[in-house]
């Protein structure tokens, strides 16, 4: 039904009525994918539901790294939009209505579909790049060097502060 699958459409719809259908929508997800709720679920079980969808759809031959490069950072606008003019947002978005909270889970989704696709694509092992980079990270930024300096600028912000600007 257009309900279940268009829940944004219907504004008058109570919560619980889009809850129930996300929930269904969900379920429906899930046997499709053969993930279940609770399951964990790897990046490399997205990169293959991703390589399983485009061949289905014949999009293989759509899929070169510039072109999905470019649809990711388009979802990276659709993304940015739904943090554009509101603020500084809370961590947990307690400001945020359940339809927003889905919307933003829908479009952080689509990138990283897209990333998942683009390092399949150019041959990247994502998830093994991800751990190096961390540990790169820990190296180039040890944890008592970098907890010394943001704790010497924020004394200094504060004295700033206290001084009306001047040091």
């Amino acid at each position: 039904t257009p309900f279940l699958l268009f829940p944004f459409v219907f504004s008058s719809v109570s919560s619980l009525s889009f809850r129930v259908s996300l929930s269904l929508i969900s379920l429906w997800i899930f046997n499709m994918s053969g993930v279940h709720e609770g399951d964990s679920v790897t990046i490399g079980k997205l990169k293959q539901l991703q390589a399983d969808f485009a061949k289905e759809r014949d999009w293989d031959q759509y899929h070169s790294p510039r072109n999905l490069l470019l649809a990711m950072v388009n979802e990276v606008g659709e993304l940015s939009e739904i943090f554009q003019w509101k603020g500084e947002i809370k961590r947990g978005l307690p400001e945020f209505k359940e339809e927003e909270k889905v919307h933003l889970g829908e479009e952080l989704s689509d990138v990283l579909l897209y990333l998942v696709r683009l390092s399949d694509i150019c041959g990247v092992d994502l998830g093994k790049a991800a751990l190096r980079k961390v540990e790169m990270n820990a190296i180039k930024y040890p944890a008592k060097v970098n907890k010394e300096v943001t704790n010497k600028e924020d004394e200094v912000e504060n004295s700033t502060s206290a001084n009306n600007g001047t040091a």
